[in-house]
């Protein structure tokens, strides 16, 4: 049967009209599956219900505030910190959890960000590097890295920090050189300022320090 054109003969025809509007019906719904998506309740598919593919809304708690965004569940936490509330202290390097430049705290234990999903984050405190103190009022191990000179090109120092700070709460007076190294084994520096790393931990632990400038072990 003809193809007859609507509208006369400049007009489009009844086949293009109708493959138009499917399109349009298509384009509108999935839209409105991605609105739909977006409008997720906070718990981020808790109790069964499924989150995603599209962007979902999350309100994660950074820093003692209610930080609210809207991301896909497959972002991780150290991609929403770092572009999403432009939180960069925590660097992106590795990116495969192996070297500790995105350490921070969840729920005061210190994670790989970049090994955390966002939507996973919801419902504990994630604490960063620029919740730890501030520049008139310094954490002891941020002021003990910069007294020791702990750091080189500074990559790697957030991560340190965090880890480090979290060592010091753990463990008090008790925190020896052997347990600096322990509880750091997960946080790489290329610069290789791990004997200053240790001497700053000790310091801001209260510890007697080990003054001998001895490379990490087995590093």
């Amino acid at each position: 049967m003809a193809d007859k054109k609507v509208g006369g003969a400049g007009g489009v025809t009844r086949r293009a009209l109708l493959k138009g509007a499917g399109a349009a019906g298509a384009a509108a719904a999935l839209a409105g599956s991605v609105e739909a998506l977006a409008q997720e309740t906070d718990g981020g598919g808790a109790g069964g219900a499924v989150a995603g593919p599209g962007p979902v809304r999350m309100t994660l708690s950074v820093n003692g505030k209610a930080r609210k965004i809207v991301a896909p569940p497959r972002r991780t936490l150290l991609d929403v910190l770092r572009s999403d509330l432009d939180l960069t202290g925590a660097k992106k390097a590795c990116d495969r959890g192996t070297c500790g430049a995105c350490t921070i705290w969840l729920d005061g234990k210190p994670v790989y960000a970049c090994m955390v999903l966002a939507i996973e984050a919801i419902g504990h405190e994630i604490t960063t590097i620029e919740g730890l103190g501030t520049p008139d009022a310094l954490h002891p191990v941020q002021a003990a890295f910069g007294k020791h000179d702990a750091l080189q090109c500074g990559f790697c120092t957030p991560g340190f920090v965090m880890t480090t700070a979290w060592a010091v709460e753990k463990h008090g007076k008790r925190l020896d050189r052997q347990l600096v190294m322990a509880e750091t084994s997960g946080n790489l520096c290329r610069c290789g300022t791990y004997s200053h790393v240790i001497a700053a931990a000790l310091d801001a632990a209260g510890a007697a320090a080990d003054a001998a400038p001895d490379e990490r072990e087995g590093r």
